[in-house]
């Protein structure tokens, strides 16, 4: 909804995701979907390979859309890697191999949605057969719980802003919205 608004607003939006479609994209989702058991060390290493991959490709890197002036919204980066692997792997050594990266660029702004891990286990379980290896009410409160660590860690360093996921979706998508327009006008 908001690439819809930004088109709307005149803006050209290009729209990604973490784990990419590469071949590292490809072993993550395998790990993630629970078909290969890979340790947190190994799946914070392998979303910096694909992260960088996803900032410096030719065809579809971030930093090549960048360069032409398109706007970038991305659906995970490296906040989620600080939030789930940083649970079960060294917390500094995720944030310092991924925020000391050249390679990998600073977001403008991160929007996080907050959603309680008992409603997140709700919506899973009224929209999806199979879970990833995270999608658990246990790990998602570890994680949540992770991700305002993290939060509180980066400080005014990064630009987060919190958003009220347990709303209905248009509500969700307004507050974001919301969020956009003030910092377009700054």
């Amino acid at each position: 909804m908001l690439v819809q608004e930004l088109k709307r607003q005149g803006r050209t939006v290009y729209q990604t995701a973490e784990p990419t479609n590469s071949s590292t994209g490809g072993m993550l989702r395998d790990a993630l979907g629970g078909f290969v058991s890979r340790d947190a060390y190994e799946l914070s290493a392998m979303f910096l390979l694909d992260r960088i991959f996803h900032n410096t490709n030719n065809i579809n890197g971030i930093r090549q859309f960048l360069d032409k002036g398109v706007d970038v919204v991305c659906d995970r980066y490296y906040y989620s890697s600080f939030a789930y692997q940083g649970i079960d792997a060294d917390l500094d050594w995720v944030m310092n191999m991924n925020l000391g990266c050249r390679e990998i660029i600073k977001p403008d702004i991160c929007i996080f949605l907050d959603i309680r891990p008992e409603t997140s286990e709700e919506r899973i379980s009224a929209n999806r057969l199979e879970r990833e290896i995270y999608e658990n009410a246990d790990t998602q409160a570890r994680i949540r719980r992770r991700f305002f660590e993290v939060f509180e860690l980066l400080g005014d360093s990064e630009n987060i802003k919190i958003v009220d996921a347990s709303k209905a979706i248009p509500e969700v998508s307004a507050d974001i919205i919301k969020i956009y327009n003030e910092i377009k006008e700054k």
